[in-house]
């Protein structure tokens, strides 16, 4: 079959003829149609400093995907052959503390697809049966392809009652797009969203964004003034990972306020101000994944219900011009790239 495989330890990636795979008596043989570009494919073809540390060659890479199930183990129930799936990327051991008390995205031992283990980016894939998530009829390919990082979105979004709430949200990348059409449809007040790429902001603007700003332009006690708001933002979701983001949500929150953190930062120690933390009584969390499969279910019945994020994916390619799609994604002008491999 066809792979994008991670070959050497090196930068770049190759496209392959690699042996099919051959699902175990628990697992799921899942032929895949489309594939989304993730950051962390991106860190993977850079070989920069956490992938050398991470990934062990040679791999196929990808975890965001949708395909239709081809096959399946002996023990395995519940599915059909043609049935349209993605998957949770978390692979988590069932035994440790977390996920015997159903706390499996905080797994000790997570396996992750595409960065542990054998990913997405190919013409099938095998995935245990626990992990596989059957796709709705009212949900398009294009969706289904991106519930990965939509379940991201969720998770952090919906982390706080953003109900009447005023909502700030530092980085316009694919989740925080979609995370402002989340807080839009949950029915948060104001929603403001701060970026330095304008193709991002006016996306986030068209899924919902009261004001898409520049930071470096438009200062956020301006947007404060204009949308007559006089204490601060109730609710933050911190998806750029950069220090001067995280500083200036926390200098803009109200007393009380809540921030919800996601986006990593790429210095390994990043100045807070933690007399603003303490004297605010700010609550601060941080994020990881998905829950499972409590997120998988918001986000799917949220989309069922009206949610509309189908404006964050703004690229199309075919696997043969997947070096054009890491291209996209690294120039930052985009929202989700989909690879159509099918």
């Amino acid at each position: 079959m066809r792979a994008l495989v991670k070959t050497t330890a090196a930068p770049g990636l190759s496209l392959e003829e690699v042996d099919d795979p051959e699902p175990g008596p628990n697992d799921v043989l899942i032929e895949v149609r489309k594939v989304a570009v993730c950051g962390t494919d991106l860190h993977i073809a850079r070989w920069d400093d956490w992938a050398a540390k991470t990934i062990r060659p040679p791999m196929v890479i990808g975890h965001e995907f949708m395909g239709k199930v081809s096959g399946f183990g002996a023990e395995v129930s519940g599915f059909s052959v043609g049935q349209r799936v993605s998957a949770e990327g978390h692979i988590t051991c069932g035994y440790c503390r977390n996920c015997r008390a159903g706390r499996r995205r905080f797994c000790a031992n997570t396996v992750g697809i595409g960065v542990n283990r054998d990913g997405a980016f190919a013409d099938l894939i095998v995935v245990p049966a626990s992990n596989v998530f059957p796709v709705p009829d009212e949900i398009s390919d294009d969706i289904a392809t991106i519930l990965d990082p939509l379940g991201n979105a969720t998770h952090t979004t919906l982390e706080y009652d953003l109900v009447g709430e005023d909502v700030l949200i530092t980085g316009a990348g694919p989740i925080g797009m979609m995370s402002v059409a989340i807080a839009r449809h949950v029915g948060a007040r104001n929603i403001v969203i701060t970026d330095v790429k304008p193709e991002r902001l006016a996306i986030a603007a068209d899924l919902g964004a009261d004001r898409a700003i520049d930071p470096r332009t438009t200062s956020l006690d301006q947007v404060m003034t204009d949308l007559e708001m006089t204490e601060g933002f109730d609710v933050g979701l911190e998806m750029s990972g950069a220090s001067a983001a995280l500083d200036e949500m926390i200098g803009s929150m109200i007393t009380g306020g809540k921030i919800a953190l996601l986006g990593i930062p790429s210095a390994d120690r990043v100045p807070i101000d933690w007399n603003d933390i303490i004297f605010k009584g700010l609550t601060v969390k941080g994020i990881y994944g998905r829950k499972m499969f409590e997120t998988w279910y918001k986000m799917t019945t949220m989309l069922q219900g009206g949610l509309d994020v189908s404006s964050a994916i703004t690229h199309h390619f075919s696997i043969e011009e997947h070096e054009a799609a890491f291209n996209a994604l690294e120039s930052g002008d985009c929202g989700k790239v989909i690879i159509d491999w099918g």
